[in-house]
């Protein structure tokens, strides 16, 4: 394999690096994009009973912040809740926007090193061939078949680069996905949140609800890049 290397030029050196980049990149958003972590299910009903019972309180919703960030989407809500429904759906909103972006880190590197990996090892098979053709010309090379072995050797970046390439967009693409399915799960929990501070008997004994909307036409909608 280091042989290998070694006859791809300077060129096996970026690709190299895109490599180590591109297993580090998925191997972290692997861990951090599970769903359990993200949004535990039965959340949003235990959040349920916990307000019925009355028995969140400030400290309940740092813990609830802190466990997942679909508790922090719904700690913002609850928090939110004496303000009115406009005010509560807003803040939520953007919260979420803020946490699914930062569930994309990463992501658009991961996407550029799928871009220009094929593009590197190009370059480097370009390279390789004019350097070969330029040794012909000045009479360096008389066999064909050191021409041959020179080529070769250049074709060696252009298949480092696809096999850079290949993982690396396959994985953008599926956690890209991935990221749209969480969305979507964060904007139904977040829905039936409001759905139960809103539409419910639920008053929470250290919340105050003085205004609230009766008839709201909007849902939450949290986008995904």
């Amino acid at each position: 394999m280091w042989e290998m290397v070694k006859a791809g030029g300077w060129l096996m050196l970026p690709l190299v690096i895109c490599s180590i980049a591109m297993c580090a990149i998925i191997i972290e958003r692997a861990i951090r994009l599970r769903i359990q972590t993200i949004a535990p299910a039965g959340l949003t009903s235990q959040i349920s009973k916990q307000l019925r019972a009355g028995s969140i309180n400030a400290q309940a919703l740092r813990q609830l912040r802190q466990q997942s960030v679909l508790g922090d989407i719904l700690a913002t809500g609850i928090e939110s809740q004496p303000h009115g429904f406009n005010f509560t759906e807003n803040q939520m909103q953007t919260r979420a926007n803020e946490l699914v972006h930062l569930l994309e880190k990463n992501l658009n590197f991961l996407g550029t090193i799928g871009a220009i990996a094929p593009l590197l090892g190009l370059l480097g098979t370009v390279i390789g061939i004019i350097e070969s053709f330029m040794a012909v010309n000045a009479g360096g090379v008389t066999d064909p078949a050191m021409l041959a072995a020179g080529i070769s050797q250049a074709l060696i970046t252009t298949a480092a680069g696809m096999v850079v390439a290949i993982p690396a967009l396959i994985a953008y693409r599926y956690f890209q996905r991935k990221i749209v399915d969480i969305s979507m799960q964060l904007e139904t929990q977040g829905n039936q949140l409001i759905n139960i501070l809103f539409y419910s008997d639920v008053k929470p004994s250290h919340l105050s609800v003085d205004d609230h909307l009766q008839h709201p036409d909007q849902g939450l909608h949290y986008e995904a890049s």
